[in-house]
């Protein structure tokens, strides 16, 4: 099974962006808009958070250097900042602060570092604070500080294995106990993260690591002082120092994920690294992928213990004594086979953090099978059964056979997983043949568009996988019936997660909505398969369609014509996103259009989107692939291409618009998902 994030990659000859687009999300939950539009406000307190009370564990939490643990801010004042100008004022003053980043904050220029002083907490609020473009820097003496739940990235200059941009997410020349914690670093000119110049008493926990050449070095100094932690960390397509450890007096490493996914254009040439006079611990990690999975120089010592290499080739060395972590401080590392899945969970920004010691909570699962082998027969009797406002992951898992039912998941039972359990997607189906026009049975009207779907999705952090859902309503036989329109899946929610699934129906198959116009909705689609012909993924969520295959279908009479998309995008968010993917189908030739603009109810308000990128387009899509609709045209919305490839792919044009590379750096899958990272739960 293929890796879930590959492609966060950024294209590697892109441009950086210096902000985010205008359609940046503006919801609590998402990014900001773009700061270089608004005029700079005074930060306003905030209540502290229980995160803000939290501390380090690992060689951050020991007390040495006059410092006792790491525990940043607390005590201090709380503020939320949205610019550079209210980042700076904060993070570099002499008192300590909590420093909540409340959206995207682009940083100018490209590459600066900014000046973190002693004593403060940065944090992300939920998994909306970003820091783009640039970065931190800790200096000689800088000590107690946590830099937790931020995505931060792109300085990329476009030059792979950069010398001369030093652009690192998070760089420390001579500071201690530091902790960084749940962040998301990537696609930086340098190093990610750079613990030099006698650093230590540092600890490294629970971040996502990926999209770069240079993860992670540590030491760079004669002087054998270092003292670190690494451990649940996610290092994923970094080609080099993973990480690089010179001249650590102590480092301990366990229960980290490295990844060397297949099929992505960075390659490793190395994982760990001991150099100098480093003593390292490595123990309870995974190596997937891996070449030259560890590596030593004859001057160090490495101690490995219960660590798995999968699919691993090349060097992968051990030697010496190193020194027992125990005597430093408490831990209790996880099984190394449980190693992918916890921390591919629990890695990253989350929407609400809890202490250092944070530990996977167990899924429920519950089991749906038509023999009556199962819990339930029925999909919905499982879905009923589950508590409301549930505050872990409840996974259905569904036995292969066809399930003739509609099923709803309420908004009040989030953490909902449904998952087919047979050897193919196609093995378990859920389908219905409701239509808008379909009369209820208690007589009190048609269903509409929205009510006729199979599935209906209402609750936040919702997966499914390998399972089909279906709206086999036949258009052919109910040509008297006004309202034609039969949804396979709606869903209204956000983080959405729909994996190696097949929707299939016809007019209007792929419902991806909000609870409200002024809530966010994101839903991110991969490996998967869409069928329909006409509007048959649409609606107003922020959506990706992400190595796929939409399948273009005949009409009802045989005929060939249609749209893939018809997005209903509010202003400043983002719409739907196809990437990577394969549009193709048994149709004529130039009968199909890529999407139309859909303003729900005549809301001249919306600015619908689609973006179609780095995707094969079959002859079947028409050589100006937009259209107006109801009287609303396209060219005043939001529709372009980039980088598309076959038959239908065609030339740039007035009718045909195209990216630059500087507006594709801004329009990726990353960019779409807003520091939600979807993870397999």
């Amino acid at each position: 099974m293929r890796e879930p994030h590959s492609t966060y990659r950024r294209v590697l000859t892109g441009l950086v962006p210096l902000a985010l687009s205008a359609a940046a999300l503006t919801c609590g939950a998402g990014p900001a808009a773009a700061e270089t539009s608004r005029a700079a406000a005074p930060a306003a307190p905030a209540a502290p958070a229980a995160w803000a009370a939290d501390t380090a564990d690992g060689f951050a939490s020991v007390n040495s250097l006059g410092q006792n643990g790491t525990y940043g801010g607390r005590g201090g004042t709380t503020v939320t900042v949205r610019t550079q100008a209210e980042l700076e004022k904060y993070a570099t003053a002499a008192e300590p602060y909590v420093i909540v980043v409340a959206g995207a904050i682009p940083v100018s220029p490209v590459g600066k570092e900014i000046k973190v002083a002693s004593d403060k907490t940065i944090v992300g609020s939920g998994t909306a604070g970003q820091i783009v473009g640039g970065g931190f820097f800790l200096g000689t003496g800088v000590h107690n500080v946590i830099i937790r739940n931020l995505t931060i990235r792109d300085t990329y200059q476009g030059v792979w294995n950069d010398k001369d941009h030093d652009y690192d997410a998070i760089q420390m020349d001579g500071a201690h106990h530091v902790w960084i914690d749940h962040n998301d670093l990537r696609n930086m000119a340098d190093g990610l993260i750079d613990v030099r110049k006698d650093s230590t008493d540092v600890t490294v926990s629970w971040n996502e690591l990926s999209s770069n050449n240079k993860a992670f070095g540590i030491g760079w100094t004669e002087n054998v002082t270092t003292d670190i932690t690494l451990h649940h960390n996610w290092i994923r397509e970094t080609e080099q120092r993973n990480p690089s450890a010179d001249n650590c007096a102590h480092a301990h490493l366990y229960n980290n994920y490295l990844e060397d996914a297949p099929g992505t254009s960075i390659a490793s040439s190395y994982g760990t690294y001991a150099r100098g006079g480093t003593a390292m611990v490595l123990e309870n990690s995974y190596f997937q992928g891996f070449a030259n999975p560890v590596i030593k120089d004859a001057t160090a010592s490495l101690v490995q213990r219960g660590n798995v290499f999968s699919g691993t080739s090349g060097r992968n060395e051990s030697g010496g004594t190193a020194f027992d972590p125990k005597a430093y401080y408490a831990y209790s590392p996880d099984a190394a086979a449980k190693v992918p899945s916890l921390v591919k969970a629990g890695a990253g920004p989350r929407s609400s953090l809890g202490t250092a010691s944070t530990a996977s909570t167990a899924a429920t699962t519950l089991t749906v099978a038509k023999d009556g082998s199962g819990q339930y027969t029925t999909v919905q009797a499982a879905v009923n059964a589950v508590p409301a406002n549930n505050a872990s992951r409840v996974v259905i898992a569904v036995k292969p056979g066809t399930y003739r039912e509609l099923v709803k998941v309420p908004s009040n039972k989030p953490h909902v997983t449904i998952q087919g359990t047979g050897a193919s997607r196609k093995d378990t189906v859920i389908v219905y043949n409701n239509a808008a026009g379909t009369q209820k049975p208690d007589g009190s009207g048609t269903y509409g568009t929205g009510g006729s779907a199979t599935v209906a999705v209402e609750a936040d952090d919702f997966q499914a996988r390998n399972l089909s859902i279906t709206n086999d309503f036949d258009e052919g036989a109910h040509q008297s019936l006004s309202g034609h329109q039969a949804v396979a899946l709606r869903t209204a929610a956000d983080r959405v997660f729909l994996d190696g699934v097949i929707v299939t129906g016809d007019q209007d198959t792929l419902l991806l909505d909000t609870a409200a116009k002024d809530r966010l909705g994101r839903v991110y689609v991969s490996d998967s398969y869409v069928l329909g012909n006409v509007d048959f993924i649409f609606g107003r969520a922020t959506a990706v369609i992400d190595r796929s295959v939409i399948t273009l279908r005949k009409r009802w009479d045989g005929s060939s014509a249609g749209y893939v998309t018809a997005p209903s995008t509010a202003a400043d968010r983002k719409g739907i996103l196809i990437a990577n993917s394969t549009v193709s189908g048994d149709v004529s030739n130039g009968s199909f259009y890529l999407g139309r603009p859909w303003h729900a109810g005549g809301d001249a308000s919306l600015d619908p989107q689609t973006t179609v990128r780095n995707t094969s387009l079959s002859a079947a899509v028409r050589s100006t692939p937009w259209t107006d609709m109801s009287g609303f045209s396209w060219k005043a919305d939001r529709f372009a291409e980039y980088k598309n490839t076959g038959a239908g792919a065609g030339s740039a044009s007035a009718d045909r618009p195209f990216l630059t590379d500087a507006q594709a750096a801004g329009q990726e899958v990353a960019d779409w998902l807003a520091g939600w990272t979807p993870t397999a739960s």
